[in-house]
């Protein structure tokens, strides 16, 4: 007899329940408020190369911050940034002078991974509330540095870029495995794929390695540990609520002979408490994601437990936004002990195999209205014949606004209400520190447990300087 995977009525509000604890969590409303002037916070923008042009895109469209300065070493990016900003800000091309401006209140920082804590710590110094992309720092001795640092800080918000957290369907994925709705939640598998990934950008030689193509050298960059399995740890951190004990992997350099000299795919596992795992992949030579019913290129996640499993993905950020699907686990048949009637028959594995394929359900559907008996009739059964479609994938929406707005808008609201942000420093490091003993453990070829950071970078000797930054800054560091 077929197992029946289809999604009841008692399901539906069960997953319900979840949404509307979710949407009580730190974050933004859907719907935008209007701030007077006064309510804005004043902030400058250091980094306006791909990475800034984006947030300063998604900044346009959201009202609690107005950007006041902008700082590029590059003067075409510094122009393009006063026309993304649309505020007429002032223009930087030393940041420095940017955070001695006493008109700009915090700092947004999407400079390159090597410089992220140079920039980081001056910021702090100056007393500027700051935001940082991930991943927050770059090497061990920077960790237990800005750990230090902060604590001579903590009433100044700091806040770093992993966006999933202020998705409202990755807190609702959180709150469904909290609320034991997946059951014992052991696995976690993601992947990050691309085609072709990185391209070099013009001659390294004549450009500049930082300039164009830092991402795709180990000077200044992570590799694809740094810039893309940076989100999707964090993600496992968030979901089993810790981070790893050890990781494992293997990196190559196989696909791409340009002069780069990251890893080219990258295949990552890590082991938490309890025996829980994630799994990690991220290629540059094919892009498909076997999640979501193939919808969706490049990445995603699947969280699975032993009563059900969640694929989900934060999307593009531009022509699709977050979205994610619940399947219950099929019910397995019960097995009669020998003492109390006849041997249970023995079904092969492949008859467990050729089951019912599972049937998932949005989860922006458990977001919706759930229908009470006390509704008007054609509301009532309007409502249920919607959650029918979605639970037979006839109906599938994604989030309504796109987490990157939400992240700088309650970072914003934070620094306004001295509030504290949901990725904070901590998150930001150990999001870091997962990065640096990735490819700890892919070019060693070895287990590489992540209490080693208790005792790497200790003695690190001088500070290294960003490659572009020289000179003497303009304002008095505060102690």
């Amino acid at each position: 007899m077929p197992e029946n995977t289809d999604i009841s009525r008692r399901d539906v509000v069960k997953l319900a329940g979840a949404a509307a604890a979710a949407t009580t969590l730190q974050a933004a409303p859907s719907i935008q408020t209007v701030h007077a002037a006064t309510d804005q916070v004043k902030y400058g923008i250091i980094g306006v190369g791909g990475r800034g042009q984006y947030l300063l895109h998604h900044l346009s469209k959201v009202d609690n911050g107005r950007c006041v300065a902008v700082c590029d070493v590059d003067s075409d990016h510094a122009a393009l940034g006063v026309k993304l900003a649309g505020s007429k800000p002032k223009i930087y091309s030393d940041y420095r002078n940017l955070l001695g401006d006493k008109d700009v209140d915090a700092v947004i920082i999407s400079v390159h991974l090597s410089a992220h804590y140079s920039v980081t710590k001056d910021a702090l110094l100056a007393g500027k509330h700051t935001f940082c992309e991930k991943s927050l720092v770059f090497r061990p001795e920077e960790v237990h540095a800005l750990r230090a640092l902060y604590a001579q800080h903590e009433k100044q918000v700091l806040q770093v870029g992993l966006q999933r957290r202020y998705s409202k369907f990755y807190q609702m994925a959180k709150e469904i495995v909290d609320k034991g709705l997946l059951g014992d939640v052991t696995h976690v598998h993601a992947q990050w794929h691309r085609n072709p990934g990185w391209v070099m950008k013009g001659d390294a030689a004549k450009v500049g390695k930082y300039k164009a193509n830092w991402r795709m050298y180990r000077e200044f960059s992570g590799g694809l540990a740094a810039e893309i399995a940076s989100h999707q740890t964090d993600v496992a951190d968030y979901i089993f609520g810790s981070s790893p004990e050890f990781v494992i992997g293997l990196g190559g350099l196989d696909h791409w002979h340009d002069g780069r000299d990251v890893y080219d795919n990258i295949q990552l596992i890590y082991q938490y408490s309890k025996g829980r795992k994630m799994t990690y992949s991220a290629i540059t030579t094919n892009s498909h994601l076997p999640m979501l019913n193939s919808s969706r290129p490049e990445m995603g996640e699947c969280i699975m437990g032993t009563e059900g499993a969640i694929e989900i993905t934060v999307g593009n950020g531009e022509s699709t936004l977050p979205t994610a699907m619940w399947f219950r686990e099929p019910q397995t048949a019960k097995v009669t002990p020998a003492s109390s009637g006849p041997a249970p028959k023995i079904v092969a594995g492949a008859t467990y195999v050729s089951g019912t394929a599972q049937r998932g359900f949005p989860l922006a559907m458990a977001l919706e209205k759930i229908p009470k008996p006390t509704d008007p009739f054609f509301e009532r059964e309007k409502g249920f014949a919607k959650q029918w479609l979605a639970s037979k994938g006839v109906l599938a929406s994604d989030e309504d606004r796109n987490p990157v707005e939400t992240e700088l808008e309650s970072f914003f609201r934070d620094v306004h209400n001295s509030g504290h942000p949901l990725a904070d420093m901590e998150v930001g490091l150990s999001d870091s520190i997962a990065v640096i003993m990735s490819n700890v453990a892919m070019d060693e070829n070895r287990r590489v447990y992540f209490s080693e950071m208790d005792k790497m970078g200790r003695n690190p000797g001088p500070e290294p300087q960003p490659p572009f930054f020289g000179g003497a800054p303009n304002y008095k560091l505060r102690a």
